[in-house]
Formats: C-alpha cells, structure tokens, sequence
C-alpha cells in the first residue's frame, strides 16, 4: 500500500511522497503533528482488532527525527542513541542495523503510518530504553544443545559422509562451556554427550539448578530454497496476546502451543529480549553473516523457563557455503566467541555494574554426565518429558 504522510495544520497540506534531502521536512511534520495529537486521542487506531498508534506521534513524543523513502513505503526515524526502519505492510524492522520482528504489521490508514501499541511497549521501548536489573546477577548459564540420541535433527546428505545437527550443537556448547568458564562462570549442560533428551525437560533442568541463562543451540535447515537462504536467527518468548514469528514451525519441531496467553518465561520476557536482540547483534557482526533477524516463539524449551531464555539457530546446514562453516571447528569458535560476547554486552544493560569482570562467579562447571534414566528408548538417557527438539 502506498503511504504517503499527509498533515493538515491551519489548513496547510504537508506531504512527503517522495525521498527528501534530509531530516528537514519529515522533522516539521513530526512537529506539527507532535502538536496535535500528544494530548489527543486522534493519534489512536484499532486496525485488524488491535490496538495502534500514529508513528508520527510517537515519534515526535520521543524526540526522534525522520525522512521516508521509497515513495512513502519506508520510514527512518533517529535521534542521538537510536535509528529505527519501519516499512509499510510489514511486520520486520531495524532497530540500529539489526532486524527485529514485529507481533503486528505497520499498517497505513487514511495515508498514514500506525504501530502497534504491543511493539512499542513490548519490543521496541524495551530496546531502545533498556533498563537494568539490579537484582539479575548472573552466575550459572545453561546451554542446551538441540537434539540427541535419536532425534538427530536435521540432517544434510546421507550415510557416512552425512551431517546431523545434533552432533554440531553438541560441539558448539562445549567449545562455548570452555569459553564461558574462562570467564568464571558456572556452567551447565542439559546434555554433554550423545542421549535422547525431552523437550519439556530440558528448562526444568535449568529450573531446578537455578540457572540464571539459559541458551538453546540449534542450526536450520531449508529445502525450498537452500542455497539462497543463510544467516542466524534467534528467539525469544512471544509477548502476550500476539502470535509467534514462526507459529508453524513451533508444532513441526519445538513442541510449540497455538494460543497467545501467558507463559512462565513472560515474567522476564524483556531481559529475553534484550539477550536475543544483543546475541543476534553479536553473530551478524562477528561471523558477517545475514541478519534473519530477532523472532519471538512460544517453543517448549523457552516458555517454561524461569530465567531469560533464548534460541539460537546458528545458520543453515543446507546452504552449501554457510553449511561447510557449521561443520568447520574453526568457525564453531568464531560462533562461540559471538555468542559469549552477545552474553557480555546483554550483562552490560541487564546486571549490576562491575558482575562482567573474568574470575567474579564461581566457578564449578557441571552438565549431565549421567542423566537419571527415564522412560524413552532402550539404552537412551533421558531426565523426564515427552520428547526433544
């Protein structure tokens, strides 16, 4: 849909159809229109049964500036500490050069831009007013490497020469325990060898040893296009009353639910994100890779977590450029190092000052060498649950 902002003020017409020179027109408008609505309840909209409010307004009310381009389909709004893309008609955004998914579609109405009210409060103010935790002290850290035992997770070609995703989760979060403990900090696995782990299990574990992260470790895979189709993404809790990003996939393999009430993981769902929107950050940056952006998911592993959870999924096994990376050891350190640096910016904004210095936590790694044997398959290890992702 074409969006061009129009104002009447005083009866003047402000448009902006096409791409202007600089901050300086949109900046009038957010003004004016600023002037208008901040104390009125024309800036608000209910579109498609939700809640929206007029960009502009908001905009304007948080001091930032902006321009359009692409014949009013695309906003760009900043201020000093920030710099936010919006596209008309879709529901991904950039906040400072990183992709982020929005619960709802910017929406257009009378040719004007709208947004959520459940982004704002839930995705873009926590990001870019980010507020600290006093009381969130990070000690131990649980990683989670997807898959195990005879759920091999995806695969890529066959036989002796073929390669499992279970197998490469598992040799990343080793390689990031090794990293991690450096740093002083505890940490644990859900599991540290080749064993059938159930899903539900998985976030108990981390619950029952008071973990105070937890980080799910996966690689993707995509048949309808692989070798156009590369990058990380990482996951975080839906907020409530919205849909997952990848709905679908969440029944397919991460034993998702399709309703949009409450989780246990919503009570710390914005140090969640903070944590996905920081360690995709650090793995687009580190590893030059594409940005498949920050998504939001109600997956097994992450909704019953009493702690900040996140999921990664660390690039594309069926991508023949980025696959031989995955199965490199290499660039599974290059990962790693992102992936603990991600924790250390996320610790910068979420924990107390001075908790980041090397040596601080205690430091007694653990992981589940011998899991208590529960009903599965005969032979396999497993510690409670129905089945794994």
């Amino acid at each position: 849909m074409f969006c061009p902002l129009t104002l009447h003020y005083n009866w003047v017409v402000i448009k902006m159809s096409r791409p202007p020179l600089s901050f300086c027109s949109f900046a009038v408008f957010l003004v004016l229109i600023g002037g208008v609505f901040r104390t009125s309840a024309a800036g608000l909209a209910f579109i498609n049964g939700q809640s929206y409010l007029l960009l502009a307004q908001w905009a304007s009310a948080n001091g930032f500036e902006g321009i359009t381009r692409n014949q009013g389909r695309e906003f760009i709004l900043t201020r000093e500490d920030s710099r936010l893309v919006f596209d008309v008609d879709s529901a991904q955004m950039e906040i400072n050069g990183i992709h982020v998914r929005l619960s709802f579609p910017v929406a257009c109405q009378k040719n004007l831009p709208y947004i959520s009210e459940l982004d704002i409060n839930t995705l873009i103010e926590p990001l870019i007013n980010p507020v600290a935790a006093p009381s969130h002290r990070v000690t131990t850290i649980c990683l989670d490497p997807g898959h195990g035992g005879k759920d091999s997770g995806n695969r890529v070609g066959s036989g002796f020469f073929g390669h499992s995703e279970k197998t490469y989760t598992l040799q990343l979060a080793l390689v990031l325990r090794r990293q991690l403990e450096k740093l002083g900090f505890n940490v644990i696995l859900t599991r540290n060898k080749d064993v059938y782990v159930p899903l539900p299990a998985r976030p108990a574990f981390a619950n029952e040893r008071g973990a105070d992260l937890f980080v799910s470790l996966h690689f993707n895979a995509s048949q309808a296009d692989p070798g156009g189709v590369s990058g990380p993404e990482t996951y975080c809790i839906t907020p409530v009353g919205a849909k997952s990003s990848n709905d679908h996939g969440e029944f397919i393999e991460f034993g998702g639910v399709a309703d949009t009430g409450v989780t246990p993981a919503n009570r710390n769902e914005q140090k969640s994100l903070l944590l996905a929107y920081e360690m995709e950050k650090a793995l687009v940056q580190n590893l030059h890779a594409e940005d498949r952006s920050v998504r939001r998911a109600r997956f097994a592993v992450l909704r019953d977590a009493r702690m900040p959870a996140i999921l990664i999924e660390g690039g594309y096994m069926t991508n023949p450029a980025e696959g031989r990376k995955i199965f490199d050891a290499a660039y599974r350190q290059q990962m790693a190092e992102a992936i603990t640096k991600g924790i250390l910016n996320y610790l910068k904004f979420a924990a107390p000052a001075g908790v980041v210095r090397a040596g601080h936590y205690p430091h007694h790694a653990s992981g589940l060498d011998n899991p208590p044997q529960t009903a599965g398959s005969p032979g396999e290890q497993t510690f409670a649950g129905k089945n794994t992702p």
